[in-house]
């Protein structure tokens, strides 16, 4: 039997105290880790996932995970979340809109994961930009259904966040870096060991930047992250860490984007600017307080205890390039007219110009705060000849969402008003206009889960291990939605007009299995499989439509709707060569067995409840490789191949009596009304089936390595993503969003011991591209050309 090695480490922090009764011991002993380092890393190399519910290394956890850590991130300077998760391949991003405000919004392996990130192993759903890397030792991509480990999610994975804390151990680094495009940096990480027990960690972080090849967006930031643990080398240890982050920033919203057009619109520059630079603005306050605290009763078993309070503040301004397109020829993109409809007045778009029109002066002011306990303890015992490395725990979360929408472009009186055509090709994007804010609505949501869960690895021999786990937990949420009268008149300005309210609750099982064949000590074999439950209110930001709100007809109620469901199958193999090079391998599907699609015009469906009906699948490849391929030569690679359809995409019931048009009456015949509803005709009864996903590449991969020879480091990149359809749930606006190769490249010279410079240059090439994708009509072009020089002090 192997040894077992405990390598846990306290977390960023809030105040944990927890009682768990201990598990039984393993008489035999075991090995465990004194040191505060959640990661294990040799050059690129990484031994163990960050969360005490994987009981194995890597190379024996039955599941596809992706560790990138900070020197990775250092070393190709990839400071936000966003560009992370660029390099890894499978994952696009949306245009980062909806109930939450704007922020990261993403879409891994086929579905959306914007509610599945999680800090230290615990829930962070709030939706805003998490843009800065300073205070992480590594960011893990989790694929699969993940639902066991992190609660109710979705099928595509989910991404943990791994934050910095105190250590054993002196170190101090300043990295100071300039650039192109007004860059500037200064980070700090400084840990201080007392020698007794005792440890102090900060890190902080000051940056500004422009948004690289455009005109107008910028970005300011600054944060500090203090850790301070205490009774470290001993039995029980507790660490205290707290973060705030303050971003200042002028959000990127895009172009017009349109693939029948090949892209974007013809003459439009991908530096032009279509909302307004003076108005528009994305304000984040992130406050983080972590508490953990960590017992060992034995060799064997260990409690650990964490605790979190966080609150996001956002505030964001904004206005989408979003209205009427008329180019040269009276060709209207978007089909139709060169015209725009503005307060029932028709308005003519000449050609070469621009209607702003849809979310203009749109203001939305947002609380997240979450209150989340996990306590877990872990043990290792023999029962006969089985070993077992057993986790159990139990978590609970209270999470709160408050909203404020309005709207500033608006007169005293709340009128709108007509705003000012722009130039195609050379937009006025600077608002001249009236500001008056008229709030339309407050939204307020809640969000409460208890979950108890266990995972174990049990050891048969040498060669087959099984890793199971389960989770049962409880969710429920609630909203309720206040509109406010916009214009003058009875009510009054200002005045509540109307309440809805909507709740949501479930209990959830999910579970996963693993069976694992070791051919070879650094090798394994395994097959998985696991399921993930996704309750109609998944997040606090999100919120249901109850029955009493809609009409029978519109199908869009879901309340009630039972959870959607979804597996994941995997089978895969690793292999760690002399610890210092891994390889992965794996073929997998990801099922959706059933989502929620619209049901409208049933009679056995009075209440127009959606139903589970719809159905999608992604198989798929993943292949990977991370280390050293020689003693100063490392790689951190990764590839997918993703075959996406959609196996139903309206109801049963939609499929059985497709919209038709009126049937006149005859002399023999009763006249027969028409039907419409479902989006689909007689011809196309299902309009969404065997057509890709949205969102979903099929062939993507990213390569990062370096070369060390003497006091000089050589990196070189390359991440490519194919082309993919994007379209709403119902199938329009569909189009095909180009795919792209970009190129990045470093050189780093050591000084002497201490002093160190690098220089970075992204998008070598300059390559022109787009990413987050709207479906009204544009998109964001990625970041062009950037070299950025830093230098770095350790002492």
């Amino acid at each position: 039997m192997s040894n077992r090695k405990f390598v846990v480490s306290p977390l960023a922090g809030a105040l944990a105290l927890a009682t768990v009764t201990p598990a039984l011991a393993d008489p035999a002993g075991a090995d465990r880790a004194t040191n505060l380092d959640k990661i294990e890393v040799h050059g690129e190399f990484v031994e163990k996932p960050s969360s005490v519910k994987y009981t194995e290394p890597l190379l024996d956890t039955p599941q596809t995970i992706t560790v990138v850590t900070k020197e990775v991130m250092s070393q190709q300077n990839l400071l936000g979340l966003r560009d992370v998760l660029s390099t890894l391949p499978g994952i696009t991003f949306g245009a980062g809109e909806g109930g939450g405000g704007y922020g990261d919004s993403i879409t891994l392996r086929g579905f959306n994961a914007s509610s599945d990130i999680t800090t230290d192993g615990v829930r962070d759903s709030a939706q805003y930009t998490r843009s800065d890397t300073f205070n992480l030792e590594a960011i893990e991509l989790i694929n699969g259904a993940n639902s066991v480990y992190s609660g109710a999610g979705s099928v595509g994975g989910n991404i943990n966040l791994v934050s910095k804390s105190a250590r054993l151990g002196d170190a101090t680094s300043v990295q100071i870096g300039a650039g192109t495009d007004s860059f500037s940096r200064i980070t700090m990480d400084s840990n201080t060991d007392f020698d007794n027990g005792t440890a102090f960690r900060v890190n902080a972080m000051v940056h500004q930047n422009d948004a690289p090849g455009r005109d107008y967006e910028t970005f300011d930031r600054w944060g500090i992250a203090p850790s301070v643990a205490f009774g470290l080398n001993s039995d029980t240890r507790f660490t205290l860490s707290y973060l705030h982050q303050s971003d200042d920033n002028i959000p990127q919203y895009g172009v017009p984007y349109f693939s029948s057009f090949g892209g974007p619109l013809p003459g439009v520059d991908p530096g032009n600017y279509y909302g307004y630079h003076n108005i528009d603005t994305q304000d984040i306050d992130v406050d983080m307080l972590t508490g953990v605290f960590e017992h060992d009763f034995s060799d064997d078993v260990m409690l650990r205890s964490l605790a979190r309070y966080q609150q996001v503040d956002q505030l964001s301004i904004v206005n989408a390039p979003q209205g009427t397109w008329c180019l040269p020829g009276g060709v209207n993109p978007a089909g139709g007219a060169c015209t725009a409809t503005i307060n029932n007045v028709v308005i003519p778009v000449p050609p070469g110009n621009f209607q702003p029109n849809g979310p203009r002066g749109f203001k939305r002011d947002t609380r997240n705060t979450i209150a989340i306990s996990q306590t877990d303890v872990i043990s290792h015992f023999t029962t006969g000849s089985i070993a077992h490395s057993l986790v159990a725990g139990v978590s609970l979360s209270r999470e709160d969402f408050d909203l404020d929408t309005g709207n500033l472009f608006r007169t005293e009186t709340g009128a709108s008003f007509p705003l000012p055509q722009m130039s195609i090709t050379d937009p006025f994007s600077r608002y001249t206009g009236p500001i008056n804010y008229i709030r339309s609505g407050i939204t307020e949501g809640s969000l409460d889960n208890q979950a108890v869960y266990a995972f174990d690895t049990l050891e048969f021999s040498e060669r087959w291990m099984l890793n199971i786990g389960a989770r049962y937990e409880h969710n429920k949420g609630d909203t309720v939605a206040y509109t406010f009268n916009t214009t003058a008149g009875s009510p009054a300005l200002g005045q509540v007009t109307g309440r809805t309210g909507s709740e949501n609750e479930d209990d959830l099982f999910s579970y996963r299995a693993g069976l694992i064949f070791k051919p070879v000590e650094n090798a394994s074999l395994y097959l998985s499989y696991a399921n993930s439950k996704t309750p109609s209110k998944a997040s606090v930001n999100g919120s249901c439509t109850p029955v009493s709100s809609t009409t029978g007809a519109t199908g869009t109620a879901n309340c009630n709707v039972d959870p959607e469901s979804a597996v994941n199958i995997e089978l895969g193999g690793k292999w760690d060569i002399n610890n210092r090079l891994a390889l992965t391998a794996a073929v997998f599907r990801n099922d959706r067995e059933d989502f929620k699609v619209a049901d409208p015009g049933n009679p056995a469906n009075p209440s127009g409840e959606q139903q589970l009906d719809g159905q999608a699948r992604v198989d798929g490849v993943a292949l990977g490789v991370a280390g050293q391929l020689a003693d100063h030569w490392s790689i951190f690679a990764n590839v997918t191949f993703l075959d996406s359809e959609v196996l139903q995409g309206v109801s049963d019931n939609c499929i059985a009596n497709p919209d038709r048009p009126a049937i006149p009456a005859t002399p023999t015949t009763p006249a027969i009304p028409a039907r419409t509803g479902c989006g689909n005709s007689i011809a196309n009864p299902d309009p969404l089936r065997g057509r890709p996903i949205s969102g979903t590449p099929e062939r993507a991969g990213s390569v990062w390595t370096t070369y060390a020879l003497s006091q000089w480091t050589f990196g070189y990149g390359v991440t490519y993503q194919s082309s993919y359809e994007y379209y709403t749930g119902t199938g329009a606006n569909a189009g095909t969003i180009k795919g792209y190769t970009t190129h990045r490249a470093m050189v780093a010279f050591d000084v002497n011991e201490q002093l160190s410079l690098q220089l970075n240059a992204n998008n070598l090439f300059d390559k022109e591209y787009y990413t987050r994708v709207r479906n009204n009509g544009w998109a964001t072009p990625g970041d062009a050309r950037q070299v950025v020089l830093s230098a770095t002090y350790r002492f």
